[in-house]
C-alpha cells in the first residue's frame, strides 16, 4: 500500500482522528498551576459574600428557612471568619444569631432602593438586630450600588445612613463601585469606613485575570487618596468560573482560582480588609445574568464541593477523559455511517470512497461534542433553556454521521429546497431530505443565536462548541456535493447575508481579544458559505 493509499484508508484516518481528539482533550484538561496559598494552616478568609444556596431556590423566596441558613453557614465557617449579606429581608435577619453560634461575624446588609416603604422595613429589621444580636454584627452595610443604579441621590442616601448609625450605635458603611465613590464625597463623612466594589470581569473595560490584584490595589489607592481620613475596605471582588468571555476576560475554574489567590495575597500583604464575592454559586441568576451570573461562588451549589484547593493545581476541564471518549465515539459513528453508505453502493464502494472529507467532519464534530455536552447544565435552568441546549447537542451528534453518509454516497446538497420545495422534495432521496432538515434547523438556530448577540449581547454565551461540528459538516457537504446547476435559493441567500453580517458585527463588537467571539463568528461564516453554495437542479 502506497503512502497516498494509507492516507485514504478509513481505518487509518479514523485512528488519526481519534488520536487528535484524545491529544486535544488531554491538553485541555491538563491542570494549571496555582500560586502559593495566601493562607497559613488554619487561617481563614476575612469575609465571604453570602446568599442562600440551595438547588431550586430563587431570589424571590419569601422566607429562607433557618435550617437552610444554618447548613450554608456551617459549610462556610471553616473557610471564613465573616460573611456579608445584602438584605435583612427574605429571612436573612436570622443570619446574625446563627453566625454567632458558628463563630462568624456579619457585615449585615440593608437593601436600599427606590421603594421608601421597603427601605423603612429593612432599616427597622436592622435596628431590631442591633438590639438583639449586636455582638455578632461587625457593621451594617446601608445599601449596595444605590448611587450607581441611580436609585437615590447622595443626600437622600445620607439620611438613611445617618438614621441607621444613630439608631444602632454600630459601625455603618455604604458599598458601591470605586468609581462611584470618587463622586460621593458628601457621604464619606457619614460612614465609619468606606466599602468599595472592584469590578474585574464585569468592568466597563474588562480586566485580565492576571491583572486582578494590581487593579484592586490601584482602585483602592485612588479612593484612599480621595478620602485620606477614612479606612477603605474591599466589599466585593471575585471572578466567575464559567460564562462568556468579555473582551480578553475569560471565566474558567483556573482563572477564578488564580484571581482569588492573587487578590487575597495582595490584601494580606497590604493589611486590607477584603470580602470575596461569593461563597456559593447562584444558579437562579443564569436566566437573568447569563451563565457567568450563576457561577461566582467558591462552592459549587449542586455538589457542595469547593471548586479549588488553596495552592493546588486546577483543571478547566476535569472531565476531559470522558469528554474525549465522547468525541472519539462520535468520530467512530461518523466513519461507521460512511462505511455503511459505501457498502450499500456495492463491493467496491468502501475502497473507492473518498474518506478525507469524512475525516474532517468527524474531527470537527468529535473535538467539540464533549465541550457542548459539559456546557448544557451550566447554562440550562429552565424548561426552555434545557430544550434549546438539547436541540443544539442533538444537532452536534446527528450532523457528522449524516454528513458522512451523504459525502460517501455523493448525495446532492440541494439546500432548503429538498425540504421546503414540494417539487424538489418529491424528487429528493430520503438522505438528501434528512440533510436538508438538519441544515434548516442548524441555520435557524444559528440565526437566532447570532441576532441575540447582535441586539442583546450582554449576557449571552458564544455557543461555538455545539455549532462547530454541524457548521464544518455542512460547509464540507456544500463544497463537495453541490449540484452543478443554476443557483435558485433566495432563502439560503438571505440566511447567508444575515449570518455573515452578524459574524462581522460580533467580531468587531466583542473585540479581537475575544477568541470565543471570533470562533463563534467563524462558525457563522462557515454556515453562511454553506448557504451560499447550494445549487438546485433545473427541472427537465
Amino acid at each position: 500500500m502506497s503512502a497516498t493509499e494509507y492516507l485514504r484508508h478509513p481505518a487509518i484516518l479514523l485512528a488519526a482522528v481519534s488520536v487528535a481528539i484524545a491529544l486535544a482533550w488531554f491538553a485541555l484538561g491538563f491542570p494549571v498551576e496555582m500560586p502559593r496559598s495566601p493562607l497559613a494552616a488554619g487561617e481563614k478568609l476575612d469575609c465571604l459574600a453570602y446568599a442562600p444556596a440551595r438547588p431550586g431556590s430563587t431570589a424571590a423566596d419569601a422566607t429562607i428557612p433557618a435550617a437552610n441558613i444554618e447548613g450554608d453557614l456551617a459549610r462556610l465557617a471553616p473557610q471564613t471568619s465573616c460573611i456579608r449579606t445584602y438584605t435583612t429581608g427574605m429571612g436573612l435577619d436570622q443570619v446574625p444569631p446563627i453566625a454567632r453560634r458558628l463563630g462568624l461575624t456579619v457585615l449585615q446588609g440593608i437593601a436600599i432602593g427606590r421603594d421608601a416603604e421597603r427601605n423603612r422595613a429593612e432599616i427597622e429589621r436592622a435596628i431590631v438586630l442591633a438590639r438583639t444580636d449586636r455582638a455578632g454584627i461587625r457593621a451594617f452595610v446601608v445599601g449596595s450600588e444605590v448611587l450607581s443604579r441611580g436609585d437615590l441621590a447622595v443626600t437622600d442616601l445620607g439620611v438613611l445612613v445617618t438614621r441607621v448609625r444613630e439608631a444602632t450605635k454600630l459601625p455603618v458603611t455604604y458599598a458601591d463601585r470605586w468609581e462611584t465613590w470618587l463622586d460621593a464625597g458628601g457621604l464619606a463623612a457619614l460612614v465609619d469606613f468606606i466599602t468599595i466594589h472592584v469590578e474585574l470581569y464585569r468592568a466597563d473595560d474588562p480586566v485580565l485575570a492576571s491583572a486582578a490584584a494590581r487593579t484592586m490595589l490601584d482602585a483602592r489607592a485612588k479612593v484612599a487618596a480621595r478620602f485620606a481620613a477614612k479606612q477603605v475596605t474591599i466589599g466585593e471582588i471575585g471572578w466567575p468560573s464559567a460564562g462568556r468571555m468579555r473582551e480578553a476576560a475569560l471565566p474558567s475554574p483556573a482563572n477564578q482560582a488564580r484571581v482569588i489567590h492573587d487578590v487575597v495575597t495582595a490584601a494580606r500583604s497590604g493589611s486590607i480588609r477584603i470580602n470575596i464575592f461569593e461563597g456559593y454559586d447562584q444558579p437562579w441568576r443564569v436566566s437573568r445574568e447569563g451563565t457567568a451570573g450563576g457561577h461566582w461562588g467558591l462552592i459549587d451549589t449542586e455538589t457542595g464541593a469547593n471548586k479549588f484547593r488553596w495552592g493546588r493545581e486546577v483543571s478547566n476541564h476535569p472531565l476531559w477523559f470522558v469528554q474525549g471518549v465522547l468525541g472519539i465515539m462520535l468520530a467512530l459513528i461518523a466513519f461507521a455511517a460512511g462505511y455503511l453508505a459505501a457498502r450499500s453502493m456495492g463491493p467496491s464502494g468502501p475502497a473507492a470512497a473518498e474518506w478525507q472529507p469524512v475525516a474532517l467532519v468527524a474531527l470537527a464534530g468529535g473535538l467539540f461534542l464533549g465541550w457542548a455536552v459539559a456546557d448544557v447544565p451550566l447554562r440550562s435552568h429552565s424548561i426552555l433553556e434545557w430544550a434549546h441546549s438539547i436541540l443544539l447537542v442533538g444537532l452536534a451528534v446527528a450532523m457528522p454521521p449524516v454528513a458522512a453518509a451523504a459525502l460517501i454516497r455523493n448525495v446532492p446538497f440541494a439546500g432548503f429546497g429538498a425540504l421546503l420545495n414540494p417539487l424538489q422534495r418529491s424528487a429528493a432521496r430520503p438522505l438528501s431530505q434528512l440533510v436538508a432538515l438538519l441544515f434548516v434547523l442548524t441555520v435557524l438556530v444559528a440565526i437566532q443565536l447570532a441576532l441575540g448577540l447582535v441586539f442583546d449581547p450582554a449576557n449571552r454565551d458564544f455557543l461555538f462548541a455545539p455549532l462547530t461540528g454541524p457548521a464544518v459538516a455542512l460547509l464540507v457537504l456544500a463544497i463537495r456535493n453541490s449540484a452543478n446547476a443554476r443557483r435558485d435559493g433566495p432563502a439560503e441567500q438571505a440566511a447567508a447575508l444575515i449570518l455573515a453580517a452578524s459574524a462581522l458585527f460580533i467580531a468587531f463588537n466583542e473585540t479581537f481579544w475575544n477568541w470565543e467571539a471570533l470562533w463563534f463568528a467563524a462558525t457563522l461564516l462557515a454556515l453562511a458559505l454553506a448557504c451560499w453554495r447550494p445549487r438546485v437542479a433545473r427541472n427537465p
